[in-house]
């Protein structure tokens, strides 16, 4: 489950911390600590149990779980919004304070062309030789803008914008919108592009 807080977004499954759009570096035992922390909130997590499951066994961490405390509030941006997402508990351990909302798993859109994985953005992706094209496709059998696929959800819908037929999914031409498929293939001029869904 993705989780929301403020401008930061957090995905424990794919080892994720972002502001808005841009990463945000955690060390391994950072992201295990705020990963522990907002998993188990609001309760507050006694030092000896995060102690022993950043480092298990070792005697003596107790300075180095302040330095990790410090780095994940160092990410978080606590100093420059003034307010408090870890609480410390002094002589008992800390808590993640704040509204969480959970965000719902939505699958990934790409389209596969030979080796290459290219991921497909919520909203409009222009496919084509423009420069500008969310998938920029360099054969000259492609049109400046040729087609685009509208990703909303878990739908994908392929338009053609070219109106030469040279858009088709499958063995069918596509004149207007079509609703894409996992496992469709997609061929825009000469170039062939196989449009998958990979679930969250």
């Amino acid at each position: 489950m993705k989780l929301r807080f403020g401008d930061l977004s957090f995905d424990a499954r794919r080892r994720l911390l972002r502001r808005g759009a841009e990463p945000v570096h955690l060390s391994p035992k950072a992201f295990q600590l705020l990963s522990l922390l907002l998993d188990r909130r609001p309760d507050v997590v006694p030092k000896t149990e995060i102690v022993e499951m950043l480092w298990p066994g070792a005697i003596g961490t107790e300075g180095n779980l302040s330095s990790v405390v410090s780095e994940v509030r160092r990410a978080l941006g606590e100093e420059a919004r003034g307010g408090v997402w870890v609480r410390t508990l002094h002589g008992f351990g800390y808590s993640f304070e704040g509204t969480v909302t959970e965000m719902p798993e939505v699958s990934r859109h790409v389209l596969v062309k030979g080796s290459q994985e290219i991921e497909l953005v919520r909203g409009v992706n222009l496919l084509g030789r423009e420069r500008g094209a969310a998938v920029r496709l360099g054969h000259p059998s492609v049109a400046l803008e040729h087609a685009k696929i509208v990703v909303k959800g878990d739908q994908a819908v392929l338009e053609d914008l070219a109106g030469t037929e040279s858009t088709s999914r499958g063995p069918d031409v596509v004149r207007d919108r079509v609703t894409l498929q996992d496992g469709d293939v997609i061929r825009l001029g000469l170039v062939v592009l196989t449009y998958r869904v990979i679930a969250a």
